[in-house]
């Protein structure tokens, strides 16, 4: 297969195929068509970025979902936030999400500054 950008669904879809057929037959990474399965590899994320985008999560049900997860209730971010009509506001976004909360947040739960920032 001769690699170049993609710029159909169909060929999406052969390259799609292709990648499939290369790793049914246990292509090694290193050789030579392990490489072009590679390059194949990086013209398809590119394909699928500019044509199916993910949209990023909202910043206030990300620190739900987050919260959620680690099992915390909006009292155990009274203190840390500030009071529980404040807490309450902000994740009902009443009151926004500052940049010094954005970084609690971040370092509190982990959430990527990319979601919280957008």
């Amino acid at each position: 297969m001769e690699l170049k950008i993609i710029r159909t669904r169909k060929q999406y879809q052969e390259y799609l195929d292709w990648v499939d057929k290369m790793f049914d037959k246990k292509v090694k990474p290193g050789t030579p068509a392990g490489e072009k399965v590679q390059v194949a590899l990086v013209l398809i994320k590119q394909y699928e970025d500019a044509n199916y985008p993910i949209p990023v999560p909202d910043p206030i049900e990300a620190i739900k979902l987050k919260m959620q997860e680690m099992g915390l209730k909006n009292k155990d971010l009274v203190g840390k936030v500030g009071t529980k009509g404040y807490v309450s506001a902000l994740l009902n976004k009443r009151k926004p999400l500052t940049l010094e909360l954005a970084r609690l947040f971040h370092r509190e739960l982990d959430i990527p500054a990319e979601i919280l920032l957008s």
